[in-house]
């Protein structure tokens, strides 16, 4: 498969994942591009003993991890109160809210959950964290309980 096949394949999904990380839409952005260059620097030693999409969301998945530890190593400063950020883009309150709970999970089912919403498939999903599928089921089944019981304590549907 080619890069560019690859990228327009995958950028959405990987940048959701990444989304589901951070809840960032810029740290999203530049998490999925890093990842991106990752998949393009290292395509020649993909040895296909899993699909494509599981090895670049395994490289996705490690890639928000790793910026997730940097972050609690060195935590950004506040912005000056002066200064304003401004968001762009604006999503819906409920997708808003989505990636706000699921940022709030721990690191696995972080991982997890945004897998399962892009629909992959749940023995990919235990390649990628290493976990046996019938736990990955089990940890879905749970997740999926808790952001449903935030939604509900929010008032959201």
């Amino acid at each position: 498969m080619e890069f560019e096949d690859i990228y327009k394949t995958y950028w959405d999904r990987i940048f959701r994942l990444c989304m589901g990380f951070v809840n960032d839409y810029d740290a999203a952005q530049d998490l999925a591009q890093e990842t991106f260059i990752i998949v393009w620097q290292k395509l020649e030693t993909f040895r296909n003993e899993s699909s494509i999409g599981t090895w670049i969301f395994r490289i996705a998945s490690n890639n928000c991890l790793r910026q997730i530890e940097k972050q609690k190593r060195f935590p950004k400063s506040e912005l000056p109160v002066h200064l304003s950020e401004e968001k762009q883009i604006s999503l819906e309150p409920q997708i808003q809210f989505l990636y706000k709970c699921i940022a709030e999970l721990p690191e696995t089912e972080r991982i997890i959950i945004s897998l399962e919403l892009e629909d992959i498939k749940q023995a990919e999903i235990a390649k990628i964290v290493g976990l046996s599928e019938a736990n990955v089921r089990v940890k879905i089944h749970r997740i999926k309980e808790k952001l449903t019981q935030k939604f509900k304590e929010n008032g959201q549907r």
